[in-house]
């Protein structure tokens, strides 16, 4: 028989839509994915299958339990999340890529008790009726800042672009050149000022503004001063600007407000753990500045939001402002949020929130976790050493700077083959390569995660060995 004939015959063969769905091995899909899904996924199976014999890949009958399987697996990788959980040992505590902050068991509790029911977003029991959002978390931020005001937005590129629109619209902004800066995703502080519709006015040079500069660019059109925090960078060598209580003297001796983005939403001194000094939140407000823009899940170790806190002469308009809703936050983030701050309020940050635990574990603590590794992986044939490393902090806060570590390392003769089949595994396990080492960094391990990261670093380790 010619390859046409036989092509022709197999495609006959092919059983019809509403045979399989007749099929008993059907059922069972019918009663998890609903007709709909199952009816197309049986389609892609036949066009697959069909395509396969047009190309001479399949010379075979084809029966239904064939087509039901291929159906299967399509069903099975369609509706495989693409957001799932993933190990990270990186030593990157705050990884853009892989979630930023962590969430602390509180702030899931809260986010939990919320979502799984009806919530008072926006509805006050005392009085019987429609209340405000934005009154969630404002009161443990006006506690824990000491601002008069506070606003909680979805992220913090909505915040400085929600504060510009509602101030500045139409009029200038002062700012540094120094400070122009552009961080992950491509968010660019000169098009976020053009998008809020102010004007942007460049001051000084990329490594020196002084005062006198914003002195000399003020007029009867200037709206604010903005200096947006270079978190993601560093200047090395002939630097200077004015000081953030400098530039608030001369905002409000013009009758101006000081906008400050700081960013990473730090409320705890970094350099009390061996990091360099990470300007916080506080510091803005006590050196005066009218708001304070930041993260929430930067730093601070909650979810995703922007914040604005400062005084409510200037955060009031931001409230009313039309943009506010479009860029709101919901109710997971406010729970969430709030239970993220009132640890900072109790002292629990340090013990509680998993960011700043990480940044404050001790190095002998990491060391002798990492020898334990070390040793239940030689103890079953697969080579691992301690080695020193360095862990950073990420999420574009403290550039340059970093913690002493100890890391995991698995020496392997090809280390990119053991990356790619960890990073397949389940659950995908993420490190980096050195000297032709596979590291993985404690610090960014969770206790519960400690076994299967193991059994997985084993199978992996040995299967890539063989292979």
């Amino acid at each position: 028989m010619s390859k046409k004939s036989l092509a022709q015959e197999l495609l006959r063969g092919l059983p019809g839509v509403d045979r399989l769905l007749q099929d008993t091995a059907v059922s069972p899909l019918l009663d998890e994915y609903g007709r709909d899904l199952t009816v197309e996924a049986l389609r892609h199976s036949l066009e697959q299958t069909r395509a396969a014999i047009l190309s001479g890949d399949l010379q075979e009958g084809v029966t239904d339990e064939m087509v039901v399987a291929t159906a299967v697996t399509w069903l099975n990788d369609f509706l495989s999340p693409t957001l799932y959980p993933v190990i990270n040992g990186t030593g990157v505590i705050v990884h853009t890529n892989l979630g930023r902050a962590p969430l602390s068991q509180a702030a899931l509790a809260a986010m939990q008790a919320v979502g799984q029911g009806y919530s008072t977003l926006e509805y006050d029991v005392a009085a019987g009726k429609r209340g405000s959002r934005a009154v969630h978390a404002e009161q443990l931020l006006q506690r824990l800042t000491g601002a008069e005001a506070a606003l909680v937005v979805n992220n913090n590129a909505s915040s400085v672009l929600l504060m510009l629109t509602a101030l500045c619209q139409g009029r200038e902004v002062i700012i540094s050149r120094g400070q122009l800066v552009e961080i992950g995703g491509g968010f660019r502080i000169p098009d976020v000022m053009a998008q809020s519709g102010a004007k942007l006015v460049e001051v000084g040079t990329t490594n020196r503004t002084h005062l006198r500069d914003y002195a000399n660019a003020i007029n009867e059109n200037t709206a604010a001063i903005l200096v947006a925090h270079h978190s993601n960078y560093r200047i090395i060598g002939f630097h200077t600007e004015p000081e953030l209580a400098d530039l608030a003297a001369l905002a409000h001796e013009h009758g101006l407000p000081l906008l400050y983005d700081q960013g990473s939403g730090a409320f705890l001194d970094t350099a009390v753990y061996g990091l360099e000094h990470e300007p916080t939140v506080l510091e803005g407000l006590e050196a005066g500045c009218d708001i304070v823009a930041f993260s929430g899940d930067k730093l601070l170790g909650g979810p995703q939001a922007g914040i604005l806190a400062g005084r409510a002469a200037f955060i009031s308009p931001c409230k009313k402002h039309p943009l506010a809703r479009a860029v709101r936050a919901d109710k997971m983030c406010l729970a969430g949020l709030s239970a993220t701050l009132t640890q900072y309020l109790t002292g629990r940050a340090l013990t509680e929130i998993p960011v700043w635990r990480m940044i404050a574990r001790p190095l002998a603590e990491i060391d002798a976790e990492a020898q334990v590794w070390a040793a239940r992986l030689r103890e079953d044939g697969v080579a691992a050493e301690v080695v020193d490393g360095r862990s950073t902090v990420g999420g574009g806060s403290l550039p340059g700077t970093s913690l002493p570590t100890k890391l995991l390392a698995l020496p392997h003769a090809n280390p990119d083959d053991l990356a790619e089949a960890l990073r397949l595994s389940d659950p995908p396990v993420i490190g980096r390569i050195q000297d032709g080492r596979f590291l993985i960094d404690p610090r960014t391990i969770f206790p519960e995660q400690v076994d299967i990261l193991l059994e997985t670093l084993l199978h992996c380790a040995k299967k890539s060995t063989t292979d």
